[in-house]
């Protein structure tokens, strides 16, 4: 029986998990052309567990809907939530609610989501 110990195992989940999330980038930032404001309702297969319904004009649900579809939501999703201008905007705070693999997926893509952490931070 061949045993495979944790540390041969951890750069095979990383790299499955980037290979997820990387598939389901936009081309571009632009493309994201979601709502800026008012009530979305996620479906199910991206909020399949607890909250659906937010408002985003209330500044902690609209990081919740955002960090929710970064993480389970799939391309077409990305591109009718998001939108490119509150992603750019809450790109500070919202880089450290997502996972390492999905944050460098992303910031790997979108070199302006860097500049605006450096400018948020100045």
């Amino acid at each position: 029986m061949v045993m495979l110990s944790s540390s041969s195992a951890a750069p095979l989940a990383a790299e499955v998990f980037h290979a997820r999330y990387a598939g389901r980038l936009p081309a571009s930032l632009k493309e994201l052309a979601g709502p800026r404001h008012g009530v979305v309702e996620l479906p199910l297969h991206v909020a399949w567990s607890g909250l659906r319904s937010y408002d985003l004009d209330r500044p902690r649900l609209r990081m919740g809907l955002y960090r929710t579809v970064l993480a389970e939501g799939q391309h077409e999703d990305l591109v009718t939530l998001l939108d490119h201008d509150l992603l750019l905007a809450q790109w500070p705070v919202l880089r450290t609610l997502v996972s390492r693999h999905l944050r460098e997926v992303w910031e790997d893509a979108f070199p302006e989501l860097l500049r605006a952490t450096g400018s948020a931070a100045a």
